[in-house]
């Protein structure tokens, strides 16, 4: 018995692991970053991030280099421009920052270019067509900037890292943009599937993320206004599928195996789960509190992690779910508006 008792130990010792995520509180102007050891999540530190501390700068976006040793933070509020910080994830210092466009959202790096893309959403004025932003991250310059269509959002980038992907929320289009040319390939129209861009109306589909298959070959695009998800063949550049969500689907994720498809229903204060060997639903769960917004997956598939942003004074959290199992494993407290979250290392 006692050896058995040893062995046990000896295991959970070897293999127990830790699972590291920054995540943004819009409202606070804070990101907190978070530990979950397999059983309890908690906030291991809470940044305050900005340099207006009389003015919300409203952190939105936020990735983490494929290094691990740097994470980047969109700052959607500025003078009139918003901006791009980098951070050391060492210690969540602040070591440089560039301007970008009108409310910066979303955004990745790509690990074939080595750049970042960030959509501007641009909430401000008129509805007018947008832009992607390129940023060379080394020395924290902007590139170019890339025009798209209304109030981009979703920015994801290929697996192979050769193209870049986001949709514009109101004037209903997908956007496929050559990630070495730095140009837009492809364009297509999700409120008629059609090839040819007319941007001139505002989209009752409100598309708001769109994330490409790990095999390449296919991509998901959440359509916030219509309650669908939207399955685009990238071959014939057209949709093939539409599957039914429940109300305000608003970010995807997919499982770096390629099992699962996550929704946030933003307006239900939910998660919808999908297997993607037959997009067949599996299962709707609950979160802990209203107006789900963020949602990535672990690198090992065993977990999601969702980011909620609550209502007034409410504090912001983050659910864990178990993939495993279908079900809500945890969840922890962070600032108010929780939006983008960013999956750091897994640490054994």
């Amino acid at each position: 018995m006692y050896r058995v008792l040893l062995a046990f130990l000896f295991f959970n010792f070897c293999y127990s692991q830790n699972y590291y995520i920054y995540v943004a509180a819009e409202s606070d102007d804070t990101v907190s970053v978070l530990k979950f050891d397999g059983e309890t999540i908690e906030e291991t530190d809470r940044i305050t991030v900005g340099i207006m501390p009389t003015e919300n700068e409203g952190p939105h976006g936020i990735t983490i280099d494929p290094s691990g040793k740097y994470w980047y933070l969109t700052l959607a509020h500025g003078s009139p421009y918003g901006s791009l910080v980098k951070y050391s994830t060492q210690n969540n210092e602040p070591l440089s920052k560039v301007e970008l466009g009108l409310f910066p959202a979303t955004m990745e790096i790509s690990p074939k270019t080595g750049l970042i893309y960030a959509v501007n959403f641009n909430l401000h004025g008129l509805m007018r067509t947008s832009t992607v932003s390129v940023v060379d991250p080394e020395y924290m310059v902007e590139i170019t900037k890339i025009k798209t269509g209304i109030m981009p959002h979703g920015s994801r980038i290929s697996v192979d890292g050769k193209s870049h992907y986001s949709v514009a929320m109101m004037s209903g289009e997908l956007f496929e943009i050559d990630a070495l040319e730095l140009s837009v390939n492809r364009i297509l129209s999700l409120d008629n599937n059609s090839k040819y861009r007319n941007a001139l109306h505002h989209s009752k589909i409100k598309p708001t993320w769109v994330s490409p298959h790990p095999n390449g070959k296919t991509l998901y695009i959440a359509g916030n206004g219509s309650n669908q998800i939207f399955v685009v063949d990238l071959e014939s550049f057209s949709i093939t599928d539409t599957l039914s969500t429940g109300e305000g689907p608003y970010n995807l994720a997919i499982s770096p195996n390629g099992k699962f498809l996550l929704a946030t229903l933003k307006s239900e204060g939910a998660v919808s789960i999908w297997s993607l060997k037959n997009n067949k639903f599996l299962k709707k769960i609950k979160n802990t509190t209203s107006v789900s917004h963020g949602v990535v997956v672990s690198p090992d598939n065993k977990y999601a992690f969702i980011s909620l942003e609550g209502v007034g004074g409410e504090p912001g959290k983050v659910d864990v779910i178990n993939l495993e199992t279908l079900s809500l494993q945890g969840s922890v407290n962070v600032g108010k508006q929780a939006g983008g979250i960013a999956f750091w290392k897994i640490e054994q």
